[in-house]
This record gives C-alpha cells, sequence and structure tokens, in this order.
C-alpha cells in the first residue's frame, strides 16, 4: 500500500481548507505539494526505503506532510513529543533509531545516529517493503513499552469514507489517539485544527474561532475543562461531538460534561497503541458501558479480562514480552463488566488493590470522591500493609485551599456513607502537584 488514496483525496479537495496552524490556514493542493517536496529531502537526507527515522515535533503543517512522505518512502517511523533529553536518549536507544529528523519552526534538522538495527521485527517489514509506525506506551501505570505496527494495517481503515468534520486535533503526535484523528480526518477531507496550547481558555477559543466541530480528548482534560469554567466564556455551540479515551472515565464527571453541553454527542472510544482504535458506540451519553468492535475487530473476555483480535494487531513488542495467547488474541489487561454487548471498563488488572483478599478498583473509589465539592483531582492507589497485605490511599488535588486535617475527615466520612469498609482510603495526602502526564493522562505509579 502507498499514500495513493490519501493524495486522491487531497486532489479532489484541492483548494478546500485542509489544516490550521497557529492561526494559519493550509489547503490541500499545499500539502500534497509539500509531500512530493519533501521526498526530495529524504533523498538528499540519504534516507532510504526501511530507514528508522524518529520524528521529533508535533502537530505542525510541515510535520503532517513528513509523516506522509515517510510512509511513502518505506521508513519505520518513531513519533516522539517535546520529551527530555534522558527519555528521548532511551526511546532512541530501544528503537535503535538511525536518523533524528527534528522539526523547529517549521524548518527540518537532520542527525544521522549511525545505529544498525538486526531487530526481528524490522526485518520481517524490510522484506515486506512497508512502512512501520513505532509507538511508546504513557508509561503511567508502568514501563514505557516500544510497540511495532505494519503500518499498511493501520492505515487500511482509512479508505472507507466516514463525515467530514472540523476536527481539533487534541491528541498528542506521539500517542495513536492524535495520529488517528490526523489520518480520520484528512483521508475524509475534513478540516484539522491544531494546537500545542491545550489549557482550557485556549482550547475553547479555538472552537469558537473555527467552529470545530468534534472534540477528541482525556478524562483528565474534561476535568479541568469544568473545573476551569472556560467554556462559559465562549461560544461552543459548534460543537457536535466530544470523544472521550485514553483512560477510565469518572462517572461524576461524564454526568458534570453530559449536562454541561445537553445538546453535544457524548462518545467514549476504546483504544491501544498495540492494537489501534476500535470503533464504539455508547450505551447512552452519560453510561461508561460501550460496545466495541467494528470490521477488522473482534473481542472476547478471559477471566474478566477484555481479549482483542484485530486486523491491525501490533506485531509485537521491542522491550518486553509478547503480550499474546497461544491462539493470537491481544491481553488488553483491562478488567470489564458485561451487559450484552456491552463492557464497563474497570481499569488495568494490574492496578487493583487486593485489601485482605477483597479487591478494589481504584476508578470506584476516585469516582466517590470526586463527588465531593472543592475536589478537583483525585488518585487512588494501594500501598503494602503487614497486616491486610495492602490498604487504600488517595492523592487529592483542591480547587481552593481549605483546612487539610478537617477536609480529609470530610472525605473519609463521605466515603463511610457510600464504599464498604475496606475500600475507603486509610490514608489521605492534599497537595497540589498535577496528577496527569503531558498526554492529559492520570499518572498512577507512586
Amino acid at each position: 500500500m502507498s499514500i495513493d488514496f490519501f493524495l486522491e483525496e487531497f486532489q479532489q479537495k484541492n483548494n478546500n481548507h485542509a489544516i490550521i496552524w497557529n492561526e494559519n490556514i493550509f489547503n490541500y493542493s499545499w500539502l500534497e505539494n509539500k509531500i512530493r517536496q519533501l521526498q526530495k529531502n529524504l533523498d538528499s537526507y540519504e534516507i532510504k526505503n526501511g530507514t528508522i527515522v524518529a520524528v521529533d515535533s508535533t502537530f505542525s503543517p510541515l510535520t503532517i506532510a513528513l509523516i506522509f512522505a515517510l510512509i511513502e518512502r518505506k521508513s519505520i517511523i518513531i513519533p516522539l513529543y517535546k520529551l527530555n533529553s534522558k527519555i528521548k536518549e532511551k526511546m532512541l536507544k530501544i528503537s535503535e533509531c538511525e536518523f533524528l529528523l527534528s522539526v523547529k519552526d517549521e524548518i527540518i534538522e537532520c542527525d544521522h545516529l549511525k545505529n544498525n538495527s538486526k531487530q526481528e521485527l524490522y526485518k520481517k517489514l524490510r522484506e515486506k517493503n512497508h512502512p512501520s509506525l513505532v509507538l511508546f506506551s504513557s508509561g503511567s501505570s508502568g514501563q514505557q513499552k516500544a510497540a511495532v505496527h505494519d503500518f499498511n494495517l493501520l492505515l487500511e481503515k482509512f479508505k472507507a469514507n466516514r463525515k467530514l468534520f472540523i476536527t481539533l486535533n487534541f491528541l498528542l503526535f506521539d500517542h495513536w489517539g492524535g495520529l488517528n484523528t490526523m489520518f480520520h480526518t484528512l483521508s475524509n477531507g475534513g478540516i484539522l485544527v491544531c494546537t500545542d496550547n491545550r489549557n482550557p481558555e485556549n482550547i475553547c477559543r479555538l472552537i469558537e474561532k473555527y467552529k470545530i466541530e468534534v472534540l477528541p480528548a482525556s478524562p483528565s482534560f474534561l476535568n479541568l475543562l469544568l473545573i476551569s469554567e472556560d467554556y462559559k466564556k465562549f461560544d461552543l455551540d459548534s460543537l457536535k461531538i466530544i470523544s472521550y479515551g485514553t483512560e477510565p472515565m469518572s462517572e461524576t464527571v461524564l454526568k458534570k460534561i453530559c449536562k454541561t453541553f445537553p445538546d453535544v454527542k457524548i462518545q467514549q472510544t476504546y483504544g491501544l497503541i498495540e492494537v489501534g482504535v476500535m470503533r464504539s458506540k455508547s450505551k447512552r451519553r452519560d453510561s461508561l458501558w460501550v460496545k466495541l468492535g467494528g470490521e477488522g475487530y473482534e473481542t472476547r473476555i478471559r477471566n474478566g479480562i477484555l481479549e482483542i483480535k484485530a486486523d491491525s494487531t501490533m506485531l509485537g513488542y521491542l522491550n518486553a514480552p509478547s503480550p499474546f495467547t497461544n491462539d493470537g488474541w491481544f491481553n488488553t489487561g483491562d478488567k470489564v463488566l458485561v451487559d450484552g454487548e456491552y463492557y464497563k471498563i474497570l481499569g488495568r488488572n494490574s492496578e487493583i488493590i487486593n485489601v485482605g483478599g477483597e479487591k478494589v478498583y481504584p476508578t470506584e473509589v476516585e469516582n466517590v470522591i470526586q463527588e465531593i465539592n472543592n475536589v478537583s483531582e483525585v488518585t487512588v492507589y494501594g500501598e503494602k500493609n503487614f497486616i491486610l497485605g495492602n490498604i487504600v490511599c488517595a492523592k487529592i488535588s483542591l480547587i481552593e485551599e481549605t483546612n487539610k486535617v478537617e477536609f480529609i475527615k470530610h472525605v473519609k466520612k463521605f466515603c463511610k456513607e457510600r464504599l464498604q469498609k475496606y475500600k475507603i482510603p486509610v490514608k489521605i495526602n492534599i497537595e497540589n502537584k498535577q496528577q496527569y502526564n503531558y498526554r492529559f493522562k492520570k499518572i498512577r505509579i507512586q
């Protein structure tokens, strides 16, 4: 597969708006011409078919065109986004990267890293002459894993025509959710609005200015949006869809979002770096129950854990054992409840807190604490205990300063009225530290 079907769409849309970036508008003919121009740049860099190339950038017009050019070159592509030098160096080493392309102020800087990879997964892709995508997990709940994909398989689904929308590309450049939004929007001739400023006020400003219709975001960001009340300062009537994913959603936050945006479709999504983004259908806009699957995907539940078989499943990890079962299913590690065709995702099995033999799901306790006035963010986690094995702990950030001792008493009393005894946090820490990472995803490691 090449990118021909994308280029055909770009030619048809020609002078239509394609990308909005830093208040500038780029049309489809610009994007097509830039992709062709960058092919010559890749020649000058001596980047050949099958070369391992990291792209350190964000969703700028030049970077988007560069990604398409690298796919056409059958490169093995590693997207990186604003990482500190230590983490970046580690990722480049794990991926055995040969070239680093850094996009700064719409100028490409090329560094030849002179690695010589002998990875078996890369070898298979080179033999097929297929482009590849290497994605790193966020590491919010453990080690960062590097998943290797056949890019042809990931792009196959974008051949199907969908509705045309003006979409904010909120999710990040090194995240399949962000790349999925980009490919989906451009393959359908929509308008992609990109920004590096993801604070709630700026997001609301962009929605008003460019009449954005689709906002894909994380639950952590939607919680920040509600707390900020910036949505009250702008006209957001253009919004048609708010989709959320990347982490479990609090029922409390979901209900508030539904109430705040009564005429907007609220859609839960489910995606992993290992399998891509699945089609989904929420039971109701205010429900956490969701139907997953669609063409190219199968799901099953074993021992309460969601397993997936997909056409677009990764080939494997560069730095971790295979997560596939003997019959080829991917073990997501997500604990779920089942109601007919619908699933309710409770969270990672590894995050469950075992208190004296009883299971505690952090999201259940977080949802209760989130109901308390003046709570900005909350993360529930387990801590080792000699008698019980583990105890439940909570880290809480407040909207406004208050008497911490009295507030902790109030939290415990509130939880006592709504939770079983073993689920009530034994330790509660009040702190002002940010509880989400650069991907606006809750940090689970304590």
